[in-house]
C-alpha cells in the first residue's frame, strides 16, 4: 500500500452512506471469508475421485490446521484494519501507514512459524488430529506441502482485510478469489494430467494461495514492514 498516495487518496468509507457502504462491502466481504473453504471443497471434489475416500479423510485430518490459519488471519487482519481505520479517521496517516507495515510483518511471521512448527512435528499433529494407517500417509504427503503455503496464506488473508478497510472491497475479494481459481484450474491439471495424486492437490493448493498473496502484495508493495 503507497503510504503516501494510497492513504490520502479519496476513501469512499469517509463520504458516502452506511446503506451504501454496506452493499458495496457486504457481498465482497462474504466472498472473501469463503476462499479457504473453497479450497478444501475443491480439494476434496478433485482427490475423492482420484485418491478415493482415503484422500479425502487425509484432507479432513488437516483441516483444523486451515481453522488455525483462518483464526490467526482474522486476529491479525480484523486486528489490524480497525487499527488502520481509526488513525485514517484522525488523518494520522503515518500512524496509519505503519500499522499496515506491522500487520503485514505478524502475519508473515506467524505463518513463518507455524510453518516450521507443523513440518518438525508433521507426523505427531497427524495422529493427535486423526489420522492413522494409510490415511496417516496421505495426510502426511498433503499436509506436508500445503504447510510450506502458510505464511502466503496468512499474508493475502490478513492483506484481504487491510485492502478492504483502505476502501476497495472489489479488488480484495478479487485477491482473494484469483488464488481460489487458479487452485480449481491446476487441481485436475496437477491430479489427472500430470498423475501426482494428492501431492498434486497440495501443489495446486499452495500455488493459488501465493497467487493471492502476491496480488495482496502489489497493493502493499511500498509500505515499509515492521516499523
Amino acid at each position: 500500500m503507497n503510504q503516501t498516495n494510497t492513504i490520502e487518496a479519496h476513501n469512499p468509507l469517509e463520504t458516502e452512506s452506511i446503506g451504501k457502504l454496506m452493499r458495496q462491502f457486504a457481498i465482497p466481504a462474504i466472498i472473501s471469508g469463503l476462499m479457504n473453504s473453497i479450497y478444501n471443497i475443491v480439494d476434496q471434489i478433485f482427490i475423492g475421485q482420484s485418491v478415493g475416500t482415503l484422500g479425502n479423510a487425509a484432507t479432513n485430518v488437516a483441516f483444523p490446521l486451515v481453522t488455525i490459519m483462518a483464526s490467526l488471519s482474522m486476529m491479525i487482519g480484523v486486528g489490524g484494519a480497525s487499527n488502520f481505520s481509526l488513525y485514517l479517521g484522525k488523518n494520522e496517516n503515518e500512524k496509519a501507514a505503519k500499522v499496515v507495515g506491522n500487520s503485514l510483518c505478524m502475519a508473515v511471521l506467524s505463518g513463518i512459524a507455524l510453518s516450521v512448527t507443523v513440518l518438525v512435528f508433521l507426523e505427531p499433529l497427524m495422529v493427535l488430529f486423526g489420522a492413522r494407517g494409510q490415511v496417516l500417509i496421505y495426510a502426511r504427503e498433503y499436509t506436508g506441502i500445503t504447510a510450506i503455503g502458510i505464511p502466503f496464506t496468512l499474508f493475502g488473508s490478513a492483506g484481504s482485510q487491510l485492502i478492504r478497510a483502505d476502501g476497495s472491497p472489489k479488488y480484495s475479494m478479487f485477491s482473494a478469489l484469483s488464488g481460489a481459481i487458479l487452485n480449481t484450474v491446476l487441481d485436475p491439471i496437477f491430479i489427472f494430467g500430470f498423475g501426482m495424486g494428492i501431492q498434486g492437490a497440495a501443489l495446486a493448493t499452495i500455488t493459488g494461495q501465493i497467487v493471492t498473496a502476491i496480488a495482496s502484495y502489489s497493493t502493499f508493495e511500498n509500505s515499509d514492514l515492521c516499523v
